[in-house]
């Protein structure tokens, strides 16, 4: 990501809506996936951090970003366990972990079939893989641009490079499907020659809360079924052997 973008992750992060939806849908996905505490966690493209915080209940927690920015602001959160490497080339043994986060992230490297192919060789027997990437390149904006976006995924794409990584799905669904409207029509708007703008955006105190609440509703449904579509993807997934 462009060095501005993380900023304004940091001092987004802890409040604004999309990162709260996020943070609290990988949660879910994690709690109804692993199977104890007291685990080891690898958070790969951790960012500035706020996920990785997050993640100490469940375990102790290794957080890894390509970018010494992020890791810069992983510090400030007194996060501990801080590695700044590659995704496609991480520096730990196999089997180092029972759980990998990669939020947003596989978007991001040219070769993700790569990254996953890490993601699973790090990963202990039944360890679980738990992502979220950005649906449908239909969606495609200057926003990925400012995040410098590869591509965006479908639930098949995305399940079929896991699975040619060495990964087992468990789970495969659509997140954030009740602002799939409106981010269709923001992104739309925002397909101009050039523009290259992340749609964070300042939204009202009220309207932040009333979006967090709206997410709330939909992260509660994810724990019982699937969604059929949505603005991301998200999964978890096994390794088998």
């Amino acid at each position: 990501m462009k060095p501005v973008e993380y900023d304004r992750m940091f001092r987004e992060e802890d409040v604004y809506w999309w990162f709260v939806g996020r943070r609290r849908l990988a949660t879910v996905l994690l709690e109804n996936s692993l199977p104890a505490r007291n685990l080891r966690i690898l958070d790969v493209g951790c960012g500035t951090g706020a996920m990785s915080r997050e993640l100490m209940r469940f375990g102790s927690v290794v957080s890894t970003d390509l970018s010494a920015l992020a890791i810069g602001y992983g510090r400030q959160r007194q996060l501990t366990g801080l590695c700044c490497a590659d995704a496609t080339a991480l520096p730990f043994a196999d089997a180092s972990f029972d759980a990998v986060v990669a939020l947003d992230l596989l978007e991001h490297i040219a070769d993700d079939l790569l990254a996953v192919r890490e993601f699973a060789r790090v990963l202990a027997p039944g360890g679980h893989l738990v992502a979220t990437v950005p649906a449908y390149q239909f969606l495609w904006s200057g926003h990925d641009l400012a995040l410098m976006h590869h591509r965006r995924y479908t639930r098949r794409s995305f399940g079929d490079l896991l699975a040619s990584g060495g990964l087992s799905t468990v789970r495969l669904t659509y997140a954030m499907t009740a602002l799939f409207p409106i981010v269709w029509l923001v992104r739309r708007r925002s397909k101009k020659p050039g523009s290259e703008e992340a749609t964070i955006q300042p939204v009202p105190r009220w309207l932040n809360k009333v979006l967090i609440r709206v997410l709330d509703m939909e992260n509660a449904y994810l724990r019982r079924a699937d969604l059929p579509y949505g603005v991301s993807v998200a999964a978890v997934a096994r390794r088998i052997r």
